[in-house]
């Protein structure tokens, strides 16, 4: 069926939702559903298509960077802890730190199914009111020091049904947007929730001592309302798409397709590294460098890291994401080297000045990668859009579950690199030869003379 004899037939079944958008149908679903999406069509971009899609974005955003400000909120309560009267070991804090990673990275895949089975809409309402139980949770249990650690992992533990909300809220976002302005667009959605983890790590040392003493249920309640204005302005803002029907059966497709394995190994040494530096980081600096405030310089990695991700996704629009993504692993692995040097020197200056470096061209990478996705699936898949769109949109929830791993093996090599070796060292060397193999492995799928893709800008 054409577009337009879909528009005339959506048309005639009545009612709109007000904003004057083709086709946007409050019956016989529950919610607001668009039936007709075409942002591949010029006029329809134009006229209508661009004012919705960023009408969705914006609400998108502001809830994903509730969901990692929640992911993360564990990275910079344990630095605390101690002073709070909990008596658990450094490697018991690493663990913290590192549960809620690996519960996000699993809840991935099943949220990316919820946005064709529930809505895009529906989904990012339910998901945002979801965080308030770990948020709760954290704020009661932070007044309990005597909670057994066991009790202590479980809480923290449900934090990571805010790593979820990156995988539902790319999905939905990809299909919105034409593949011209897609790098860009997912993009700035992902750059809005990477930023969560720099502001949790600025705002929270701050509220949790403000007037008298040291009060780390705040770090729980200050969220709160933000949440209920998020599930509100996405119930009121958004609405579902129809066209973005990636099933289980599409995902097994994607899952078929070794391009989804590859860039999914790629996006562990991606956002992978972004998600577990920026968890390690206020506690590596507490471990490493006793006598430096984590508060006063670890949000600086994961903000430097949120902000870079949309120029990675731009420039890749531009040059192609497997150029940026290839130069963006140089640049991680220099960063390691002297991250090394800097620890050998005992320099908190120059370890600081490395890490940067390394959360730049990680947020970069983010961009640039997720920008290889809809280009990698378009060139394999010619003459059917459709499916191609489908099967990105599945790859981007395998590949952000996959990828998020890496929030829960950095911390925990950083742990067992203390713990057996008495030094981070160790833990640093084996990053850097795995970016170098990264780099390998992306140059030889995509830009090697005589490659398949080579002649495509992927």
């Amino acid at each position: 069926m054409t577009l337009e004899a879909r528009q005339a037939t959506v048309a005639n079944r009545g009612r709109t939702d007000g904003s004057g958008a083709v086709g946007t149908v409050e019956a016989p679903r529950r919610g607001r559903w668009i039936d007709v999406w075409d942002p591949e069509d010029a006029t329809f971009w134009a006229g209508k298509g661009r004012a919705l899609a960023r009408r969705n974005l914006w609400p998108s955003i502001f809830a994903e960077f509730l969901g990692f400000s929640v992911w993360q909120l564990w990275s910079i309560v344990v630095v605390s802890m101690p002073k709070a009267g909990f008596t658990y070991s450094t490697d018991q804090l690493f663990w913290l730190v590192a549960l809620p990673s690996l519960v996000g990275a699993t809840l991935r895949l099943p949220y990316t199914f919820a946005v064709p089975r529930f809505g895009g809409r529906n989904w990012t309402v339910f998901s945002a009111l979801l965080l308030l139980v770990p948020t709760t949770g954290l704020a009661y249990f932070m007044t309990q020091p005597d909670t057994p650690f066991w009790l202590m992992g479980l809480v923290a533990a449900t934090a990571g049904v805010g790593g979820g909300n990156f995988a539902s809220s790319m999905t939905n976002i990809s299909f919105f947007y034409p593949e011209k302005e897609k790098g860009f667009a997912l993009g700035v959605n992902a750059a809005g929730g990477n930023l969560g983890v720099a502001v949790v790590q600025l705002l929270v040392p701050v509220v949790i001592v403000a007037g008298a003493g040291l009060s780390l249920n705040r770090s729980g309640l200050m969220w709160l309302p933000l949440i209920v204005l998020a599930a509100f302005w996405a119930w009121k803002a958004m609405a579902n798409l129809s066209v973005a029907n990636s099933s289980f059966r599409t995902s097994i497709a994607a899952a078929k397709r070794p391009h989804t394995w590859v860039i999914s190994f790629l996006y562990i040494g991606t956002f992978g590294s972004f998600i577990g530096f920026g968890a390690a980081f206020p506690l590596l600096i507490k471990t490493t460098f006793p006598d430096i405030t984590p508060a006063h310089y670890a949000f600086l990695g994961a903000l430097v890291g949120s902000v870079s991700r949309p120029f990675g996704g731009k420039l890749a629009d531009r040059v192609g994401g497997a150029w940026v993504t290839v130069c963006s692993f140089v640049v991680m692995g220099l960063g390691i080297l002297s991250a090394v040097f800097a620890l050998k020197a005992e320099s908190f200056p120059a370890f600081l000045i490395s890490f940067l470096i390394l959360f730049v061209a990680s947020g970069i990478a983010n961009g640039s990668t997720y920008r290889m996705i809809p280009a990698v699936f378009r060139l394999t898949t010619p003459g059917d859009p459709g499916r191609a769109r489908r099967e990105a949109a599945a790859c981007i929830g395998i590949a952000s579950a996959v990828g998020a791993y890496g929030g829960f093996l950095v911390p925990r090599g950083f742990a067992m690199s203390t713990s057996h070796f008495g030094s981070l060292i160790p833990a640093l060397y084996v990053f850097c030869g795995f970016y170098v193999v990264c780099l390998a492995v992306t140059y030889f799928c995509y830009l090697r003379k005589g490659g398949p893709l080579t002649q495509e800008r992927v």
